[in-house]
């Protein structure tokens, strides 16, 4: 090869598993809720939740639909319809308590002693990131 040559180097680049496309309304929540309690922007708890939701601080609320107490789920339907919140309403209260940490994680990456949450608010999003667009796209759509 001379000096003014220039060689051609062929790279390969690993493709992501989950594209963005493949990526579901629940992944893409429960990667959110990652990234807010990483920057410390959720409210945990049917109380910090509806503090958070009074306080018109909150972006997104996610709470049980299986909720044993109707008047919790009324109030926190009432105070997101009044402050124009987006709501998102999950299962398994255990799924949620994990999704926002309030699990013990074992060596193995497994999460043990995993408690129920009722609801949750985020109050800050964290960085921006494709699963953010994609939960907001799905509001939109709505």
């Amino acid at each position: 090869m001379s000096d003014g040559e220039v060689a051609d180097v062929e790279v390969e680049v690993a493709a992501d598993v989950n594209l963005a496309g493949a990526m579901t309304v629940e992944d893409a929540l429960q990667q959110v809720l990652k990234k807010a309690l990483v920057h410390d922007g959720l409210a945990r708890g049917l109380r910090e939740s509806v503090k958070a939701l009074d306080r018109r601080q909150a972006h997104l609320c996610v709470y049980v639909e299986t909720c044993t107490e109707k008047e919790y789920v009324k109030l926190v339907e009432a105070l997101c319809a009044e402050h124009n919140i987006n709501v998102i309403k999950v299962g398994d209260a255990k799924k949620l308590g994990e999704w926002v940490g309030l699990c013990k994680i074992d060596a193995n990456g497994e999460a043990r002693k995993v408690v129920g949450c009722s609801c949750v608010v985020v109050k800050d999003f964290g960085e921006d990131s494709e699963a953010r667009s994609i939960l907001l796209s799905s509001f939109q759509t709505r």
